[in-house]
């Protein structure tokens, strides 16, 4: 089955993603596939997504991925990097670029991912 994005979407996250495979899209029952688009100088809102995996590959750009119960913890990622994301770590992304996108595939053990994610209220993303 081919799926086409049916355009650009918003992300309770707060950025622009295309939705690929679903329940919603393709009658899938244990995963999501989407692209994931940082604009320029962007951040993600802190989040988790409850219960489910998260695994992406990072197609071009540079990214300063925060995660932990204060977002304490951060790791750079480029394109060609892989990262994975357990149930529950709160988390967010931020653009290092002001002029390029960040770009990468999400995929999760979920296949109505927007539907469990959990905003994060715990700490301010700022650093």
């Amino acid at each position: 089955m081919r799926v086409r994005t049916p355009g650009t979407l918003r992300a309770k996250q707060g950025l622009p993603y295309y939705l690929g495979i679903s329940g919603k899209t393709a009658a899938a029952k244990g995963l999501s596939l989407n692209l994931i688009v940082i604009p320029p100088g962007g951040k993600a809102e802190p989040h988790s997504h409850s219960r489910f995996e998260s695994a992406l590959y990072v197609i071009s750009g540079r990214a300063m991925n925060h995660w932990g119960p204060k977002l304490e913890h951060a790791i750079e990622t480029a394109a060609g990097d892989f990262v994975f994301i357990a149930p529950n770590v709160p988390h967010y992304p931020e653009n290092l670029s002001q002029t390029e996108p960040v770009i990468a595939v999400v995929a999760r053990n979920d296949p109505d991912e927007q539907e469990h994610v959990i905003l994060y209220r715990g700490v301010s993303r700022g650093r």
